[in-house]
């Protein structure tokens, strides 16, 4: 199998497993709540303050900043549901976002605009960037909270967070950024974009699924979704002390390999996109022109069913996406190539290559082999509905 959707999600380091699995034997061998007061919740205690501190560290902020989740998902819902419902100024209502956040994103923005909230969405512009220029003129003289994501999770384009984060501390408007597909591909600080919230999720950068965590700068107040004394207040529940562990193990390993790795997998995405262009008529690259993350390849095979496409190339063993995972089953096409101005046409016939640690240059000669067998029967069924 060739799996080339890692921005879905990440296979477990096979020493974060080993080290997961001796986490979970101790804690069989101590059980303990991290809440409790005896010996055995004060060894759990200082485990997860070891992981805090390291993950505060690895995004440089302070150890009481972070609060871990269960996903970036309800990192995203907390900076943002929360920061609304906790904000000291109740007259501010507007909400701004761009539109092509991820779908989670949108979700927990929808329910805010139940709760009365003014949401104002960003459109991208065609390179797959949103114009900071846009995005801080939608802000107003009445946003509670701002939010744009670090990196796209379907074009891989870089976003222009420094700059709105800057723009909204001087009008004191919240900035939250979903880092989600940023971290663990280029260097992520909290200090030098100055977010007040930044979420992230392990499992985008070879941790386990069902851990995350959200930033929460000094001074910021958020409602807890799950009202608790753990995690500060912000977020209730007995804490995944094992989980938290191996969070802050990724992200600091992904960290480690960033700038050789990152040159790897630039280096195969450029090749893979130079070898389509050359190989196939009516190929277009989204997000080219931009910086983007280095793992990550939209491409659009103009005229061609992207559904059709990627089902053959799932039935010849190779892995690849149509948009974000937790839209998958859906027929609309992508929002975010719909934001970047593309026709449902045009969003329904694009794949989304996502590339990682096993990915390599041996790998890219039999995709092309598959894809020029089924691209032209792609694009057949696609004259076909149409007709």
């Amino acid at each position: 199998m060739i799996y080339w959707d890692y921005n879905a999600t990440t296979p477990l380091r096979p020493e974060l497993a080993a080290a997961l699995a001796k986490s979970l034997a101790d804690a069989q061998a101590m059980p303990g709540n991290a809440s409790s007061v005896h010996r055995s919740g004060r060894y759990w205690r200082d485990r997860l303050d070891g992981a805090r501190a390291r993950v505060a560290r690895a995004l440089g902020c302070q150890p009481r900043e972070v609060c871990f989740t269960a996903s970036g998902s309800e990192a995203n819902a907390l900076a943002l549901r929360g920061a609304f419902l906790g904000r000291a100024d109740k007259a501010r209502r507007r909400v701004v976002v761009s539109q092509i956040e991820h779908p989670a994103a949108l979700a927990s923005v929808q329910q805010l605009a139940s709760l009365g909230a003014e949401v104002v969405r960003v459109p991208a512009e065609p390179d797959g960037q949103v114009s900071p220029q846009r995005m801080i003129a939608a802000l107003g003289e009445g946003a509670a909270l701002c939010s744009l994501m670090w990196a796209n999770n379907e074009t891989g384009v870089l976003q222009p967070v420094a700059e709105v984060a800057r723009a909204c501390r001087q009008r004191g408007i919240l900035f939250h950024t979903d880092a989600v597909q940023a971290a663990g591909k280029v260097a992520v600080s909290v200090r030098e974009v100055d977010a007040h919230l930044l979420s992230i999720s392990a499992h985008k950068f070879y941790g386990p699924a069902g851990i995350g965590a959200l930033v929460v700068r000094r001074g910021v107040n958020v409602e807890p979704l799950t009202p608790g004394h753990q995690e500060s207040g912000r977020r209730g529940g007995t804490p995944n002390v094992p989980y938290a562990e191996a969070l802050a193990d990724a992200l600091e390993r992904s960290i480690a390999s960033l700038d050789e790795e990152g040159k790897r997998l630039a280096a195969l995405r450029d090749e893979l996109e130079r070898q389509l262009l050359s190989s196939f008529p009516g190929v277009r690259i989204h997000g080219a022109s931009v910086p983007r993350v280095p793992n990550t390849s939209s491409v659009e095979f103009i005229g061609a069913d992207g559904e059709a496409l990627l089902i053959a190339l799932d039935l010849a063993g190779i892995c690849v996406s149509s948009g974000a995972a937790c839209a998958s089953g859906s027929l609309s096409p992508s929002h975010v190539l719909l934001a970047m101005g593309l026709t449902p046409a045009q969003a329904h016939s694009s794949l989304r290559f996502s590339l990682g640690a096993d990915s390599s240059s041996a790998q890219v000669p039999r995709v092309l082999e598959v894809l020029s067998e089924q691209l032209p029967r792609a694009r057949q069924a696609a004259r076909a509905m149409a007709t």
